[in-house]
């Protein structure tokens, strides 16, 4: 069994904790074992460089997901595959498998049913979105499952391998597909049109605890950084200011958008809180650094892609709006809104020690703008060739 001790919070450890396997380590490309080996031909999840990887996230992400899905059994493959257009891709929840209704679990191949090659494969695709922090954050919060199954006595819910892994379509760098890795508290969903156009919302990041108080994760703050920033932003305004950007004394329990499948931007018009033009320039630049918190989770490359298609940093329309108490350990939710995206953060639950995060894209959510954008291009072509 494993010391449950205070132990240095690596990478390792949290790869360890997180049900992947407690024997890789990478080190100037060396595979150090922490305990026992690794399976013959898995891939390295923990890179030994920054990023390490090429300016092409959709070629990179079609071949992971390839050799994930090369890798699984016909059985395994069933759970695994759905079709581009089934009803299942936007079928998305950031809660316990035991809390989905009305199956009470999730779609895809779950971690526990994998071999520890797969496991590291399925890393492996997760990692070829998202930056290196990112990565590190994405792991914590599945290692948190374990520090939840000890303080709740064992329940069987809180298990690090219900995480699942679902691939919509056919992985190519020319055709349409998406892939989604989910557990509880964490949502990546990403689809690429055309095999190069890429959507990564909604993206989903919670943590419970928020800080950890005991154990071999003691002092963890997986999110630090979302609820640091928005903090001294708030804490900063003048009384003048504070009246237009805190809508409510009390913050909402969740998230506002919840598990939807598309957000109705209507109910956030008009929209609430501090507008960006009214910020100092130091208030400016917190607000725009809280929204990287966000988009960085990707790679430079993608958000580079969304932000050409629809502005993200752009200050214009921008409004900042909080709920709640100002201090540390006081219930708070606060959102950032723009012409196409909401980031959304609530940390209210279990005396504000759980956080929910999330970052959506009004008309773009699973890809519906590019995709649009598709059908709409191959209609206009088929119009074409018939008149011709």
């Amino acid at each position: 069994m494993m010391n449950r001790s205070r132990l240095p919070v690596t990478l390792p450890l949290l790869v360890c904790l997180a049900g992947l396997g407690c024997g890789l380590v990478q080190n100037s490309g060396t595979q150090q074992p922490l305990s026992g080996g690794r399976e013959k031909g898995s891939p390295a999840v923990v890179p030994d460089k920054k990023d390490g990887l090429t300016q092409d996230p959709a070629g990179e992400m079609a071949k992971a997901a390839e050799r994930f899905l090369a890798s699984l059994d016909a059985e395994q493959t069933s759970k695994a595959r759905f079709a581009f257009k089934s009803g299942k891709r936007q079928f998305w929840h950031y809660v316990p498998d035991r809390s989905i209704r009305p199956d009470r679990r999730r779609s895809g191949l779950p971690i526990g049913q994998m071999t520890p090659r797969q496991r590291a494969f399925a890393h492996a695709l997760l990692r070829s979105s998202l930056s290196q922090k990112a990565y590190r954050q994405s792991v914590t919060i599945i290692a948190l499952e374990s520090v939840l199954h000890d303080l709740e006595n064992k329940n069987p819910k809180r298990d690090p391998k219900l995480y699942y892994v679902s691939i919509f379509g056919e992985p190519s760098p020319r055709d349409t597909w998406a892939w989604r890795f989910e557990g509880h508290h964490l949502s990546i969903n990403v689809t690429l049109v055309n095999g190069k156009l890429i959507s990564v919302t909604p993206s989903f990041y919670g943590a419970n605890p928020a800080h950890v108080k005991a154990g071999p994760l003691e002092g963890t703050r997986a999110l630090a950084a979302e609820e640091d920033l928005a903090r001294r932003l708030v804490q900063s305004l003048s009384d003048e200011q504070k009246k237009q950007a805190i809508i409510a004394v009390k913050a909402p329990r969740d998230i506002i958008t919840r598990q939807k499948r598309n957000v109705n931007k209507d109910a956030f018009l008009p929209a609430q809180g501090i507008r960006f033009e009214r910020l100092t320039g130091d208030q400016q630049a917190m607000l725009r650094q809280l929204v990287d918190e966000y988009v960085s989770k990707y790679r430079p490359a993608i958000i580079a892609q969304i932000d050409k298609r629809r502005k993200i940093f752009d200050g214009k329309e921008m409004v900042f709006a909080w709920a709640g108490g100002l201090q540390p350990g006081q219930g708070h939710y606060y959102r950032v809104q723009t012409p196409a995206f909401l980031f959304e953060y609530d940390n209210t639950q279990n005396k504000a020690n759980h956080v929910h995060s999330v970052w959506r894209h009004f008309d773009g959510d699973f890809g519906a703008d590019l995709l649009r954008q598709h059908y709409e291009a191959a209609h206009s072509h088929v119009d074409g060739d018939d008149e011709g």
